[in-house]
């Protein structure tokens, strides 16, 4: 018995669940309004430190999460399919409220990030002044819980090399952390690096019994169900075993 509608599921995590759905018609939304007015979209909603930091527009570090340049389309694509390949499985585990809160959590959290960085170590030079978008901060850090949940699962480096999750988490956050260093502009490697940093610290402080917790007591109730209603498991769930 599955948390929510199993839908027509052809390949991937299966059918799509809430938050996931809800976030990528935000983005799909708001890149097709970009394109009407691309500079001023960038511009308001983008996270650019200096307006925050000088003109107090505090609404930055949440909505540059749903900024993709419209010339772009790959990186809108890239985040999307990441968003539907680990956000799915993430959002069953934890649950639509829970998953929502992890994804702002690391996606705010990343663009945090962006304006310390800025103000710390660039001052008033060029990341201080280029807008910041994009949701891959909220990515990578979903990139780093699916790993640590999911281990072992295999995964497609570059689309060509099979690597372990934790394998692939690790080469991603170091290619984060070394752009870090040198990046500046529309995508940057500090939201990257950030959203990953900001979910580990979630992740493994006390919300991580809380999350465990929801989760094993979502199997409870599943496992409950099942005898009462005597459904012999099957399907998902015995491959989802065999893989762990």
């Amino acid at each position: 018995m599955s948390r929510y509608p199993s839908g027509l599921t052809i390949v991937g995590p299966g059918a799509i669940t809430p938050a996931v759905r809800a976030i990528i018609i935000a983005n799909g939304a708001l890149y097709l309004i970009t394109f009407a007015a691309p500079e001023l979209v960038v511009a308001l909603l983008g996270l650019t430190p200096q307006s925050v930091l000088e003109r107090g527009w505090i609404w930055q570090p949440v909505t540059y999460l749903f900024v993709h340049e419209p010339r772009g389309l790959f990186h809108i694509l890239f985040n999307m399919l990441a968003l539907w390949m680990f956000g799915i499985e993430l959002e069953r585990r934890w649950g639509t409220v829970t998953f929502a809160k992890y994804y702002f959590i690391c996606g705010v959290g990343a663009g945090l990030c962006v304006l310390a960085a800025a103000l710390l170590f660039d001052g008033s030079g060029a990341s201080y002044l280029i807008p910041t978008i994009g949701a891959s901060g909220a990515i990578f850090g979903l990139l780093l819980a699916w790993a640590m949940v999911f281990p072992n699962r295999t995964i497609l480096f570059m689309l060509i090399f099979p690597l372990p999750a934790k394998v692939f988490a690790l080469i991603m956050g170091a290619i984060a952390f070394l752009g870090a260093t040198s990046s500046a502009g529309p995508v940057s490697h500090v939201a990257h690096l950030g959203g990953m940093v900001i979910g580990w610290f979630y992740l493994k402080g006390p919300r991580n019994m809380k999350l465990e917790l929801q989760y094993r007591l979502a199997r409870w109730r599943m496992e409950r169900t099942r005898r009462k209603f005597n459904v012999h498991r099957g399907g998902r769930d015995d491959w989802e075993d065999r893989i762990h």
